[in-house]
């Protein structure tokens, strides 16, 4: 096979240098396996989930502890998304452009970017759609976060804690309303109080509480279900609960990634299932960890949050991103040529493949890809 992507690997790397400062926060934040091989769409794939570490005291000794053994897990997953950009030239369309003094692979270059844009911004986005299996949430709907202080991260931080998520890789993605906010604090953005000129000279976010702070351009927006006046049947349910039964009173709907409270508990749980109509009574299934506050023999007034941005908080072994390059047949197929470029901001790995086709050619910009939540106790909702 002729090696002919070689004179375009300037103008591809010169793309991805415009793709690495796309707002791409969830993509770096998760852990990540871009090792696999060429997979089909439906496929499961395991990606490996590091356990939690621990510390122990130190005893002097002849010899060190015999000690430090983990068991790596692992968590399936399914490669879901097989997703291509084409980019097709013919012979008359560059002869004109080079008539007229248009650079070819300055338009090229723009094309890769547009095209590998457009694939970091699916696997953002679906990476963004996992917070309807979240745990808790904090904040109140429609209300921008850090409009004033820094307690979003302190609850935020206080969830994973309580849930016994490990606090040594925290992240938070948030979107840029939020960004600015934050932004806004003086005491990010005065150095004095900060000890830091990056958020006041470049608006670099500075890490806080622990978390690792990022924006996405792809955080999602989330219209909540309709339901008013719900509340719980009168059986009681104690700490750890995650099935709730509804009492047949109320009207609209309690629908998955709901936020919702009960009277007398402070904490907010998102919904993994949802019962479709409140009036009828069912049921509905909050994540785990599940109450953490027991809810008394008796009708409990259910409260949906309105419909919010999702922001989101974690630890970045709660969630999991797999890619791979598409599958291809035994043998190969029609193109003359592929390799493999990599984004060294997001960490994503894009294979370019050209087609000579008759007086034209194709460029194809391809990726394949899976997420999970790996963890619900160890992520939660930032309402915006």
């Amino acid at each position: 096979m002729s090696n002919t992507l070689t004179g375009l690997i300037p103008t591809i790397y010169n793309s991805l240098d415009v793709v690495s400062r796309e707002l791409t926060g969830f993509i770096p934040a998760v852990t990540s396996d871009m090792t696999y091989d060429r997979a089909a769409v439906g496929q499961t794939v395991m990606s490996p989930v590091a356990p939690a570490s621990s510390a122990t005291d130190i005893t002097p000794n002849v010899t060190p502890p015999d000690d430090g053994d983990q068991t790596i897990g692992n968590v399936s997953m399914t490669i879901s998304k097989a997703r291509r950009v084409p980019v097709r030239w013919n012979g008359e369309e560059r002869l004109g452009l080079d008539n007229n003094g248009a650079e070819y692979n300055t338009i090229l270059s723009n094309q890769f970017q547009q095209a590998m844009r457009t694939l970091v911004n699916e696997v953002e986005a679906d990476i963004a759609a996992l917070h309807v299996q979240a745990s808790n949430a904090y904040g109140t709907a429609a209300t921008t976060p850090f409009a004033s202080t820094l307690a979003d991260t302190a609850q935020g931080r206080k969830i994973l804690a309580d849930n016994g998520a490990p606090l040594n890789d925290m992240q938070m993605v948030i979107n840029t309303a939020a960004g600015a906010n934050m932004r806004t604090l003086t005491q990010l953005s005065k150095a004095n109080e900060a000890d830091d000129t990056s958020l006041l000279r470049r608006g670099v976010l500075l890490d806080v509480h622990g978390f690792a702070i990022r924006e996405s351009a792809q955080v999602k927006s989330f219209t909540a279900g309709t339901g008013a006046s719900a509340t719980t049947d009168n059986a009681g349910y104690a700490v750890g609960a995650t099935e709730i039964t509804l009492a047949s009173a109320g009207t609209g709907t309690i629908i998955t990634g709901d936020v919702i409270s009960f009277a007398g508990d402070p904490n907010k749980y998102v919904v993994v299932t949802g019962d479709a109509d409140v009036s009828g009574g069912g049921t509905v299934v909050i994540a785990s960890p599940g109450l953490k506050q027991a809810i008394p023999a008796s009708a409990t007034e259910i409260t949906v949050s309105a419909s919010s941005a999702r922001n989101m908080f974690f630890a970045r072994s709660a969630i999991a991103l797999a890619t791979r390059a598409p599958a291809l047949p035994e043998g190969g197929d029609a193109a003359d040529d592929r390799m493999m470029v990599t984004d060294p901001n997001s960490g994503l790995t894009f294979e370019v493949s050209v087609y000579r086709q008759y007086r034209q050619i194709q460029y194809e910009v391809a990726l394949a890809w899976g997420t999970a939540m790996i963890k619900k106790e160890h992520c939660g909702i930032l309402l915006g």
